[in-house]
């Protein structure tokens, strides 16, 4: 396990040389922080939607069964989609054609781009269909107001459509209340199954999918990250350039002056529905701060993401806690030959449902034989990742 964020000081003692030689200087960890359990109030009381300092976001919360917005915060200002616009994608393919009728490629391309956000697919539709044809298209069949095709200087990234919060809660109304049944239960069929780790190697179940109980439906955005915590590859200028949501070989950053839509900060946009009978539609579109890591970034949407009124939303029980080092695995059992179910973007914030004694894990000059069960990941992390002050988490209890 590589380790490269410093551990804040949670434990009494001085740090010992090697230890200080693993580590590198300046982290700070995230504060323990306790949320409701499913039965207290939701965190709709909040006056507004809590947007983290140095983010910029762009909200909107419909609620179906009311016909109101609940939040919103900059509904109309265009961020960069990243992943999102695969929905549009998606929807120009199906328009006027039932899912039965797709061939069997490009059925699979659909559920693997909509499940894993998979940008080959989505670059193969682009491409087959109109590149940014497909999204003037969609913008006159939706009566979408702020959404755009890529600028001019780089056509072929579908990642730097223009989209707002508002016009993304369109689209979820679209396929919920006026698309076609086959349809709506096909690309809702496919939200529903998205994969904790995206094709890409990225940890897709941020916002939405991290801090809301079941039945929802996501489709999740990122842009401008190295990597993104289920795997940790190197990499290359194909990945790069898949990243940003167009082809190889294109330039993959451009300035911000350039067009209205900033093209060069990191992007993390969480989007769906959740509720029984998605009941309320969430869009959360930020854009943070160059340099913000992707566990960083995850952890601030969270927290945004939780801030909202959601109608109908359940909250999972535990406590959120912040945890230090990459590559740290979250795994079946509390050891460390048990199979690993994902590793943790580094640095990123865990919600702590109980805790137990299991293998003891050694970082000198501290051990620590407690481990913290995750239940948003169904597995177990050791707790000597965990940025509290002792081995057990406060207020925690035992498993």
């Amino acid at each position: 396990m590589t380790l490269t964020h410093a551990r804040s000081a949670v434990r009494a003692g001085v740090l010992t040389a090697a230890l200080a030689a693993l580590l590198c200087t300046g982290a700070t960890a995230v504060s323990v922080a306790s949320d409701e359990s499913p039965s207290a109030p939701p965190a709709a009381a909040a006056a507004a939607a809590d947007v983290p300092a140095g983010v910029t976001a762009g909200v909107a919360v419909f609620d179906r069964q009311t016909g109101t917005f609940t939040e919103q915060v900059n509904t109309a200002a265009p961020f960069r989609s990243a992943s999102v616009v695969k929905l549009l994608i998606a929807l120009d393919v199906l328009w006027n054609r039932s899912p039965d009728a797709l061939s069997a490629a490009d059925r699979a391309r659909i559920d693997t781009m909509l499940r894993g956000s998979d940008d080959t697919a989505a670059s193969t539709f682009w491409s087959n269909n109109g590149s940014g044809a497909i999204i003037d298209r969609m913008v006159t069949r939706l009566g979408l107001t702020d959404t755009a095709r890529p600028p001019a200087t780089h056509p072929g990234f579908w990642g730097y459509t223009a989209l707002s919060a508002r016009d993304t809660v369109k689209i979820y109304r679209h396929l919920l209340d006026s698309a076609p049944a086959a349809t709506r239960d096909y690309v809702l069929g496919d939200l529903r199954q998205s994969t904790r780790c995206a094709t890409d190697g990225y940890d897709q179940h941020f916002g939405i999918a991290g801090f809301f109980n079941r039945p929802w439906a996501v489709k999740q955005g990122w842009s401008g990250f190295s990597s993104g915590g289920c795997t940790a590859p190197t990499t290359t200028a194909a990945q790069a350039a898949e990243a940003a949501g167009g082809p190889v070989g294109a330039q993959a950053r451009t300035s911000a002056d350039a067009d209205a839509v900033d093209l060069s900060r990191p992007a993390l946009h969480t989007t769906g529905v959740v509720g029984a009978g998605d009941r309320s539609i969430v869009a959360v579109f930020t854009l943070h701060p160059s340099g913000t890591s992707y566990g960083k970034a995850y952890t601030d949407i969270g927290r945004l993401t939780r801030s909202l009124n959601v109608p109908g939303a359940s909250r999972p029980a535990g406590t959120w806690v912040g945890t230090w080092g990459s590559g740290v695995r979250v795994r079946t059992q509390a050891t460390t030959t048990s199979g690993a179910i994902t590793t943790l973007p580094a640095g990123v914030e865990v919600l702590v449902g109980c805790q137990k004694r299991g293998q003891q894990v050694s970082q000198p000059p501290y051990a620590n034989d407690w481990w913290a069960h995750l239940p948003q990941y169904g597995g177990y992390m050791t707790n000597i990742y965990l940025s509290v002050p002792e081995n057990q988490v406060p207020g925690v209890p035992v498993c």
